[in-house]
């Protein structure tokens, strides 16, 4: 018998209880657009994160304060004193450096006139906009004087000028207060959008690093420097130096702890890479209960199929039928059923990672790969699920099943 012969077969034994073969569909459509649908979600966050890592600088180098222990009390990030201006200016020295800038955060109440909004205050130094490839779009960035003589000086990011300001007003030149002091408006930084953290990056304040130590904290010890390696290819290389740099000058034995961090770029991105990547996998496998469940009616509504069709069976056997010819009938049957479902669920999977991106706002990334993977399982579930009642059906005595009512 051809295989047209048994798929023609197939279908006309679907089509004998439209409902059933719906319902049993059923468990394989939600299966394989669940699946479809996580996938989607978590390949458009890595995406994501990738993309704003990027756009970041895959040659940036982050070195912060903190990592080791004092007297059982764990420093952790940015929370030791152990970075001074100096070890900056010394790092900016090394081979294959191309730009560096110290810092130091706070957060503080912001007011312009009868305005005031709460943000973070990031002291930094001038080569900040060349290192994170961030543009000025109103007015201009603190310039070098500006550092040496800790001017009051600020950059705004465009959401708190939006909420210090009418968006369409121009607010160079202007005077706000940043703890009780006033600071003028320099310039206006162009929007950045989310962090690969979600945070807000545009929800900021820059103002020279040593305004913040010497007139805002009152400390002589830096949090942070942000690195710029001169071509990508160096930056673990320039890490590396930067790392043995701080030890010696920071004078820490062999074998002891670093009182440091050096993260580049692409660590930070493999990290969220992988995190996204098991988050992915998380919610694909749960997805994929529902297609076992799918696969688990389909088993038995064809297990229904071969008691009712008994008869059929024993007729067939009857007129010439091999056991090979009903086996491959039943197990043709259970595949159409599944490859069906999974063609239906594919559909309603891009169209559910439509919808949560359009109305949700979250990143979502449907991939060839995974409606191949989706089809190819679809597939196997019918062949599993399909190959037992499909023997059985084979396996039956032909003058047994013409006596069966």
């Amino acid at each position: 018998m051809s295989f047209l012969m048994i798929l023609r077969i197939a279908i006309k034994a679907l089509n004998r209880n439209k409902m059933r073969t719906a319902l049993t569909m059923l468990g394989m459509i939600i299966g394989v657009a669940a699946v479809i649908t996580m996938v989607a979600l978590g390949t458009g966050a890595q995406t994501s994160i990738e993309a704003q890592i990027q756009s970041a600088g895959t040659n940036m180098i982050i070195v912060s304060a903190g990592n080791f222990s004092q007297g059982g009390v764990r420093q952790g990030q940015g929370n030791a004193s152990t970075l001074v201006p100096e070890d900056a200016a010394v790092i900016a020295q090394l081979p294959g450096v191309q730009y560096v800038a110290a810092g130091s955060n706070m957060r503080g109440q912001i007011v312009a006139g009868n305005q005031n909004w709460n943000t973070q205050i990031q002291g930094t130094d001038v080569d900040l906009p060349l290192i994170r490839s961030w543009p000025v779009k109103e007015g201009a960035f603190f310039t070098p004087q500006d550092v040496n003589t800790a001017s009051k000086v600020a950059v705004l990011g465009s959401v708190t000028r939006d909420q210090l300001f009418a968006p369409d007003a121009d607010p160079v030149g202007q005077v706000i207060r940043i703890s009780h002091q006033p600071f003028t408006v320099a310039g206006v930084m162009a929007s950045k959008g989310q962090s690969g953290m979600g945070q807000d990056q545009d929800d900021v304040i820059f103002v020279p690093y040593t305004t913040v130590l010497k007139k805002l904290r009152g400390i002589t010890n830096i949090q942070q420097i942000t690195v710029s390696a001169t071509s990508a290819g160096e930056t673990s290389k320039v890490a590396d130096s930067i790392a043995m740099l701080l030890r010696t000058r920071h004078k820490i034995q062999p074998g002891d702890p670093d009182d440091f961090m050096v993260r580049t770029m692409e660590e930070m991105a493999s990290v969220r890479k992988e995190a996204t990547q098991t988050m992915t996998a998380l919610l694909a496998s749960i997805a994929g209960v529902s297609l076992l469940v799918g696969g688990i009616g389909i088993m038995n509504i064809m297990l229904v199929s071969v008691t009712e069709r008994t008869r059929e069976i024993g007729v067939r056997m009857a007129v010439g039928a091999t056991e090979s010819d009903v086996q491959r009938q039943f197990l043709v049957e259970a595949v159409t059923l599944s490859m069906m479902g999974g063609a239906i669920g594919i559909f309603f999977g891009l169209v559910g990672s439509a919808l949560i991106s359009n109305f949700l706002s979250w990143p979502t990334l449907v991939s060839i790969k995974a409606i191949v993977t989706a089809a190819i399982f679809s597939a196997a579930v019918g062949i599993f699920f399909g190959y037992y009642p499909a023997r059985k059906a084979a396996q039956l005595d032909p003058i047994e099943a013409l006596r069966y009512e």
